[in-house]
């Protein structure tokens, strides 16, 4: 897993390359721990080259979910392969989270 960080004055962008999975999760975590994140406005997610996510790799979104929200970061996934969307639908996560199609719709938001 490679995580490639991109940062506007209110927006941060993660690109995630490869498996998302329970070792991978770790670095995503100390990612979103950071304390400069919550500073952003919106952090964007993308999946274009995320090609596998377990339940762990959800679970570290999950576990960041109520704190941004409480910070008024948001939380937005985009680019996202089909398999990896799938996931998230059948989990109830796409209710959860914000996911678009493109990074024009994600930038928007």
């Amino acid at each position: 897993m490679k995580i490639t960080q991109q940062s506007t004055d209110n927006t941060l962008t993660l690109a995630l390359d490869g498996e998302l999975d329970a070792s991978s999760s770790v670095l995503l975590d100390t990612e979103l721990t950071k304390p400069d994140v919550l500073k952003y406005q919106k952090v964007l997610i993308d999946c274009q080259k995320l090609n596998y996510i377990s339940s762990a790799g959800l679970g570290v979104f999950i576990s960041h979910l109520q704190q941004f929200q409480d910070a008024g970061v948001k939380l937005v996934f985009f680019n996202m392969q089909e398999k990896v969307h799938n996931v998230f639908e059948i989990l109830g996560l796409d209710a959860l989270m914000t996911i678009v199609p493109s990074a024009v719709e994600a930038s928007a938001i």
